[in-house]
């Protein structure tokens, strides 16, 4: 049986030759016999040479092949023709050859695989955004993330034809739309409302990797207000159901709490229009208009009249806007009856008048900027409706507030001085607000409303078995306001805590005062400031506690130091008029020389011990001035 040779294909040139694995080095293969080939070419069946060259058939040079690594002696010329067979075998043997491919070629494949599909996504993405009209939008991804997440929802937003629920705390949340500056930065709305008492954040996040991700924070109140609720609808569900409070003799109190820019001016005060306000579609004169509508009809016989004041409290420091910004004292007579010295009462006869006293005070309200708004409330504005019988005698209030913006309670580590003691005074007056309304809910609780000045005017609208209260959360739904937005719920929610633990409402009192016993004797007003932080341990570090407790002390030795110095510069007009009668006595002819020395002597001795007392008292205060600027580098350092 004749033996024929032929070329193992080379899967890396052609068929030029073949490597049995080892560089250099051709293969050769061994063809099937010529029994197994049909002729070709007119070759005899024992002929199965390719082309004019024949392998060798010396047993010699076959050994000498082997020895070399080689499966054949002799190679065919690249330019042979190539016979059917063998290209059947050379097809068979590529086919091998892939199979044996290397790890490094398969990775190679699979990671250009992958990339290929990347790219894919990325252009769908990409056309997706050129769809939308977001193609520079930063927060694209975010964006979809909450498109996809509100698409499962179902939404039943809160309607007119909603029954009115009877609640004697009540807190809800209202979302204001996206403004045009925040439309024109492409910032993407973070909050969904999807029915009458649910709000959620989608607040977001970005891993180690850097892969984004959301955190929805599901939150429950007794009404939340989404960004197509208007005035008229806040305004039912909100202040609306107080108003027979205090015409039965109650005192009812509604706030309006969040960021500066998040609505709450527009929702108290009324729609803007530019910079133009529309008094007469806010909570003020909404509720003024319907005070008299029932006074003239159905509490006409009870003959009461009614009057208004408008002040605002600003770092601890009662101003009157109805009457030139006069400062203000707050006192507590015999029966703890809380009384705001000076404070101005306007006679009230129709909305018109109510909307000119809202216009006055909003102008001269204080305002600055803060590290969250240009243009933010620095104070807390107290407007009141109060009705009185004949008799002047106190029938019924309604205390509508509009707070300082809560962004400046973050302010308490600012360089600048008054900054800080705004900071802190807002910061104090909120968490007090809150425990006040918390043991409103719980009954028998202690009422800490000493620890602030806006608690301690207030304090008659927090006793008594008809009071109520109504607080409204204005949230801002940008993803750049998302760190206020969720301070503001997380505050909302915790003044009643609607959950699985249920509203504080009729709960019994945990007098949490009673395990509280602080060293030494303390004033009530920081009695009340230790209880309070005490209860807010989570909110109020030791430093921070420090530090309000000092601007506390402060604010009480700066007043001293106001009073004295009053009562100095009074003095000193007596001083005059004497120090006058004395020198007039020098121009008689025959004047009592001693009795003259004498008077001047018992002058000058009242003058130094009175100056000299003002004296050490404004050393104090300096001393207490410094304490605080210390204590706000400690605060500042806690910070960082």
């Amino acid at each position: 049986m004749s033996v024929s040779w032929f070329v193992q294909p080379c899967l890396y040139h052609g068929n030029c030759c073949s490597y049995s694995g080892k560089k250099g080095r051709p293969s050769y293969a061994r063809a099937p016999s010529s029994q197994s080939l049909p002729a070709q070419n007119g070759s005899t069946p024992g002929d199965a040479s390719v082309g004019q060259n024949s392998p060798p058939t010396s047993d010699k040079q076959r050994g000498r092949g082997q020895q070399n690594g080689h499966t054949a002696d002799a190679m065919l010329p690249s330019s042979a023709p190539a016979a059917g067979p063998v290209q059947a075998v050379s097809k068979a043997n590529a086919a091998a050859a892939a199979r044996r491919k290397s790890n490094v070629v398969t990775e190679i494949e699979r990671l250009q695989k992958n990339r290929e599909e990347r790219r894919a996504r990325q252009a769908e993405l990409l056309q997706q955004k050129v769809d939308t009209g977001d193609v520079n939008n930063p927060n694209w991804a975010f964006m979809q993330m909450i498109r996809e997440f509100r698409s499962n929802l179902e939404y039943n937003p809160l309607t007119l034809s909603d029954p009115i629920e009877d609640h004697q705390i009540s807190v809800c949340v209202r979302k204001r739309p996206l403004n045009k500056r925040e439309l024109s930065k492409k910032d993407v709305d973070v909050i969904t409302a999807p029915n009458k008492d649910h709000v959620i954040l989608h607040e977001p996040k970005t891993k180690v990797d850097l892969t984004k991700y959301l955190e929805n924070q599901n939150f429950r109140f007794d009404y939340s207000f989404d960004d197509h609720s208007t005035n008229e609808i806040v305004y039912r569900y909100t202040a609306k159901p107080l108003i027979n409070t205090i015409f039965d003799g109650g005192m009812a109190t509604c706030f309006a709490y969040g960021q500066t820019g998040s609505g709450k001016t527009h929702t108290m005060g009324g729609d803007f229009s530019g910079k133009t306000q529309d008094c007469a579609k806010g909570v003020y004169a909404l509720a003024a208009k319907d005070v008299f509508k029932l006074l003239s009809a159905k509490y006409k016989k009870m003959d009461l009249h009614v009057g208004a004041s408008f002040f605002e409290i600003y770092s601890g420091k009662v101003f009157d806007l109805l009457n030139n910004k006069t400062k203000l004292r707050v006192l507590e007579d015999g029966k703890q009856t809380v009384q705001v010295v000076g404070l101005q009462e306007v006679n009230v006869h129709n909305v018109d008048d109510v909307l000119k006293l809202i216009a006055h005070g909003n102008n001269v309200r204080t305002s600055g900027q803060t590290s969250a708004n240009q243009h933010s409330s620095r104070s807390h504005a107290v407007f009141q409706i109060i009705l009185r019988k004949k008799n002047k005698k106190l029938h019924g209030k309604f205390s509508l507030i509009d707070l300082a913006g809560n962004e400046r309670g973050a302010d308490t580590s600012s360089s600048n001085r008054q900054t800080r003691m705004e900071g802190a005074e807002i910061n104090k007056s909120l968490l007090a607000l809150k425990e006040c309304i918390r043991a409103l809910g719980r009954k028998g609780a202690h009422l800490p409303f000493r620890a602030s000045k806006l608690t301690q005017v207030l304090r008659d609208s927090f006793i008594g078995d008809n009071t109520r209260t109504c607080m409204i959360a204005m949230i801002s739904p940008g993803l750049s306001s998302c760190e206020h937005t969720l301070n503001t719920l997380r505050y909302a929610n915790r003044v009643k805590e609607l959950g699985p633990g249920g509203s504080v409402e009729g709960k019994v009192a945990i007098r949490e005062e009673d395990n509280f016993s602080p060293t030494g004797a303390l004033s009530p007003q920081s009695s009340d400031l230790a209880l309070l932080c005490t209860q807010n341990e989570e909110e109020v570090s030791a430093e921070l506690y420090t530090f309000h407790e000092a601007v506390s002390h402060l604010q009480e030795i700066e007043e001293e130091v106001v009073d004295e110095h009053r009562n100095l510069i009074a003095a000193s007009r007596h001083w005059l008029e004497d120090d006058e009668q004395l020198i007039s006595l020098t121009d008689e002819v025959d004047y009592d020389v001693e009795a003259y020395a004498q008077q001047l002597q018992d002058l000058c001795k009242g003058k130094m011990v009175a100056l000299q007392k003002f004296e050490a008292r404004l050393a104090s205060f300096r001393t207490q001035l410094t304490e605080e600027e210390a204590m706000s580098k400690n605060i500042k350092r806690s910070y960082k």
